[in-house]
């Protein structure tokens, strides 16, 4: 994790294994994270081994998870392409999202402040007729709500802690393929307004809790989508825009802040770099976890 504001950064946890996308629990006691198609959280502090959550017959989870607002439910995304919410102490999984006729793959991102709503992205179709676009549904299950509907790719969407905003990433605005931008727009897809203007290619925009800063994954011009293994940026910004601040630079990419990893202190961040494996520093391991 990483103090934004005196670039101070400490290893919480270190492994051999793949880990991903930490969330930080609404009362600063876990981070929640994913490795091996399975859900754990471990103590902010460190001490102790990661504790496998209970998503029962869920067991293909991918980078792609929240929490609700109360820190009671954990929402996930299954690589069978459907959003499951499950108790954050673990439980059995139910499905939140929809059957489609057409191939349309669930990527959850953001929830509103109030936890009725999620965000997330559609890949929707296959091969060259591919588009990504931009969608909420309740969170209780219910109607999918188109946000986009353009043929380059959207991404990222997260709700804003007064609700009144989306902010995400997309390639609507680039003029060679790759080159995503930060953007926000109203939560029934309306006032969409650029962010990020750089040669930088910049995915996964996540407003702190008290909704003054955001952060976002900065990559190499010339990136195509959101790779893992590059040289990447953590770029701070205030939310309304304005000239970026760089947090830290190291080897990352996918997995690094895929979903919002604030701390509700909206002083702290955690994040996930995947440096060349030094055996020397890897304190715990999830073959050893807490299950």
């Amino acid at each position: 994790m990483i103090d934004v504001m005196t670039g101070e950064s400490e290893v919480v946890f270190s492994s051999s294994e793949l880990i991903e996308a930490p969330n930080w629990t609404p009362d600063g006691s876990f981070l929640i994270f994913n490795a091996g198609g399975e859900i754990f959280r471990i103590a902010v502090d460190g001490k102790g081994l990661p504790v496998r959550i209970d998503t029962g017959d869920l067991d293909d989870l991918n980078n792609d998870h929240i929490l609700s607002p109360d820190g009671a439910e954990l929402y996930v995304s299954s690589d069978d392409g459907h959003l499951y919410a499950v108790p954050v102490t673990g439980g059995m999984p139910r499905r939140v999202s929809n059957h489609h006729s057409s191939p349309f793959h669930y990527y959850l991102h953001g929830i509103s402040p109030d936890g009725t709503t999620l965000a997330y992205v559609a890949v929707e179709g296959e091969g060259n007729d591919r588009r990504i676009n931009l969608f909420t549904i309740p969170s209780v299950g219910g109607a999918d709500l188109r946000l986009s509907d353009i043929d380059r790719p959207n991404d990222g969407p997260e709700f804003t802690p007064d609700g009144r905003w989306i902010y995400f990433n997309s390639e609507r605005e680039a003029l060679q393929p790759g080159h995503s931008q930060i953007f926000r727009m109203r939560p029934d897809g309306s006032a969409i307004e650029q962010l990020t203007f750089d040669k930088r290619v910049n995915w996964f925009p996540h407003l702190s809790p008290d909704g003054a800063h955001m952060v976002y994954l900065s990559y190499p011009s010339g990136t195509l989508g959101h790779p893992a293994d590059k040289d990447v940026i953590l770029r701070l910004m205030a939310a309304d825009g304005g000239e970026p601040h760089d947090l830290a630079a190291f080897f990352g990419g996918q997995g690094t802040i895929n979903v919002n990893s604030w701390a509700p202190d909206s002083r702290r961040l955690a994040y996930v770099a995947y440096p060349l494996y030094d055996s020397s520093l890897s304190r715990d391991y999830l073959g050893r976890c807490a299950c």
